[in-house]
This record gives structure tokens, sequence and C-alpha cells, in this order.
């Protein structure tokens, strides 16, 4: 147990960018005794520490003690323990006969698997994911020429879910089998490392998530130049025109340069978010975003998440204030809506203004509840405002519901 809560503390410590030093200095401890810690030789034993050193990392203390993460009801989020079972099941003969087999029922379970994520209901999306894999895993060991696609989808989304409800390692482990699924098909294994990169940032290893996010962009920007090429020699004949890889690779974009933000390189951050800018100005705002959540709007969006990991909320502030009149913002899907104004909240916040923080906590969570009440990272922004004094009716609702109070 003192080995996980260790790990959990040095896990927060890095992401909030405290040397070990500065978090022994505000913790009235030293710089050994964290080291001691951390490494799981020194056990935390006290609740009382354990909320003391919560209250710096600005965490709840249940992100310390580990566990399952809650749901809305302040309850086990249902699902998890499933999920990692399924994960963990290699046997995929073991499938009960009424398991789809086919092409068309197993993709028709993955589409519905994203039109969930995009909804933003991560539980529901979770109770869905074990009989979705082994559905998917099932064909994959009679026909894998079918089966690779909706298969790395099906991981994909996955991995994305478990980032959501604070679960990195096992979204790794998602993103991990996807890349494997994909083999030796380039543009399949370039969609998986978007989740490879969430996970990755999830689990604070920001240069990890920019170097295989960047990679995969330059992977796929490879396979667009070949295409093209072929396109060239068989437009004559009526061939068909490939895939627009501007969403993939500008989404890939859009995860280094935010993996640089997490880990303080601006220059880089500013560079990557420039490139994705690029293309998603030439693909323009009308897309379907029932595929890709990418476009002006999006990338904006990650401007301000990029300027609140950089300590920029007055950057972030101001670019809010423009990208909510913009037409692409209401296109995002529910749930990167709802996301994205967690970003804006604690921009807010660490502006100075808890009040309007929240107002658009409130607004996220009238989009798509689950993204507020299942998220970690939400249940540690709703105490925080909490905290600087009466706010929004729906501020003080959520922190009762979900057992913010004290």
């Amino acid at each position: 147990m003192s080995v996980a809560v260790g790990r959990r503390v040095a896990l927060w410590r890095v992401r909030r960018r405290m040397t070990q030093q500065v978090f022994a200095d505000r913790i009235g401890r030293s710089k050994s005794w964290v080291e001691k810690v951390e490494r799981g030789v020194r056990t935390l034993d006290r609740f009382s520490l354990i909320q003391q050193i919560a209250d710096v990392l600005r965490v709840d203390p249940a992100e310390l003690l580990g566990g399952d993460r809650r749901s809305e009801t302040g309850t086990v989020t249902p699902g998890v323990d499933a999920v990692r079972a399924s994960l963990a099941h290699y046997d995929i003969f073991a499938a009960a006969d009424s398991e789809p087999t086919t092409e068309q029922e197993v993709t028709q379970r993955v589409e519905h698997a994203w039109a969930t994520y995009r909804h933003g209901d991560h539980p529901r999306l979770l109770r869905m994911v074990p009989a979705m894999l082994d559905g998917a895993r099932r064909l994959d060991s009679i026909r894998p020429s079918d089966a690779a696609e909706p298969l790395v989808r099906a991981y994909h989304v996955t991995a994305q879910a478990l980032v959501k409800v604070g679960e990195p390692d096992l979204a790794w482990l998602a993103a991990d089998r996807a890349l494997a699924t994909a083999r030796d098909d380039r543009l399949l294994a370039a969609s998986a490392a978007v989740p490879l990169a969430q996970s990755l940032r999830g689990l604070g290893q920001h240069r990890l998530a920019m170097t295989a996010a960047v990679a995969a962009a330059h992977q796929v920007a490879a396979a667009h130049q070949v295409a093209a090429a072929d396109r060239t020699t068989t437009a004559s004949t009526g061939g068909a025109t490939s895939t627009d890889h501007r969403p993939l690779c500008g989404t890939l974009l859009l995860q280094a340069g935010l993996a640089a933000a997490g880990g303080g390189d601006q220059n880089s951050a500013g560079e990557l978010l420039d490139r994705a800018a690029d293309l998603a100005g030439q693909a323009g705002d009308g897309q379907d975003y029932r595929q890709a959540s990418f476009g002006p709007a999006a990338v904006e969006c990650a401007r301000v998440t990029a300027a609140v990991a950089l300590d920029d909320p007055a950057d972030a502030v101001r670019r809010h204030a423009t990208i909510i009149r913009r037409d692409g913002w209401q296109r995002l899907p529910a749930e990167h809506r709802a996301a994205y104004l967690l970003d804006a909240a604690q921009a807010h916040l660490d502006h100075g203004d808890p009040a309007t923080a929240g107002r658009w906590l409130v607004e996220a969570d009238r989009i798509a509840p689950a993204e507020v009440r299942c998220r970690p990272c939400a249940r540690t922004l709703i105490a925080e405002i909490s905290r600087c004094g009466p706010q929004a009716t729906g501020v003080a609702r959520l922190a009762t519901t979900l057992g913010l109070t004290r």
C-alpha cells in the first residue's frame, strides 16, 4: 500500500511541477523524507498527513489512496474492474457463442462505443467495453484481415475512456494493444498513437508522449505522399481517392503540442500547435466531427489547454473569450466541449476569478455530466473552487453530490 501511495505522491508532485525540495518545504518535511515516501520506504499511515499532502498537491485524498474512481454519486465508477479483467483476458475462445463474430456486428458495436464516448458518457462506455473487446478479438482470431481496424478502434476508444476516469496505466495497456493489433498498417498504427500519447501524458511522461505523437504524425504525412503519388497514376482510370490525412495528422500534432506544454516546453508547444493550425486551416471548420474532433476550433481549444499547463492563465482566458463565439465550437462533440470547459474553468481560477470558473464548470456539467463527475481532475477543480468561498449554486451542488464538502 505504501509503495502505491508513494508513487501517486511522486506522480502528482511532478504534475504540479514541484521539485522534491519545494514539496518538502511546503509540507514541513525534509527532502530525504519525501524521497523515502516516494520510494515506498516510509509509510503514510495517518489520514491527517495524507490530507495535508493532498492539499499541497491540490488533489482529492482519494487520488493518493488509490482504488477505483468515483462516479457522479460519489461511489465507485462502474466498469473499471471489468475492463481491467477484459484487458488481462487472453483466452479469446472463451467468449460466449452469442458474441458477435461478423465484421458488421463488431463494427456496429465499435461505432456505438465511439458515439457514447463523443457524448461523454464514460460509465456507460466502460460497461460496454468487455463485450465489445470480446467480440472484436473473437473476429480477429477467425478472420484477422477483417478485424484489424475495428479491433484497433475498440482498443483506441477504451484507452481514451480510461484516461478520462484517471486510469492512465490501464489506458497505456489498451493503447499498446491497439498498436500491436495494427501490425504493418502504418495509418492504423498512427491512429493508435493518439491514445498512446494521451495515456503517456496522464502518466506524466510528456517527453515520451511528444516523441510518439510527432513520429506518428510524420508517418501519416509520409503515407499521404505515397497515396498522392498513387492517385496520380490511377486518376485516369477512375481510381479511388485516399482518405484525408489532415484530421489524424493534426490530432497527433495537437497531442504532441499538449505534451510539450505539459513538460514546460513552451517553444515546442507553440511550434507544434502552429503546425496543427496550418492543417486545420486547410481542412476548414465545416467538417463532420463524428469522425475526428479536429479543425480550427479544436486547435484553439488546445491552445487554451496549453496555456493553462504553461502557467499563463491570462492568455488562456483571453483566448477562451474568442473561442466560444466561433461557429466551430458548437460543432465539437459534447465530450470535447465539456473537457475543454474544465480547462477554461481552471484558467479563470488561476487568473483569480473563481466565480467565472464556477460558471464554466457548471456549463460543462450541463453539456456532459459524466465528463465532470467521473474525472479526478474535475473533482479536484470542484474542490478548489468550493474552497474559494460561496459560488454558483451548481458548484455547491456538485461538491455536495461528490462528497467534497467538509
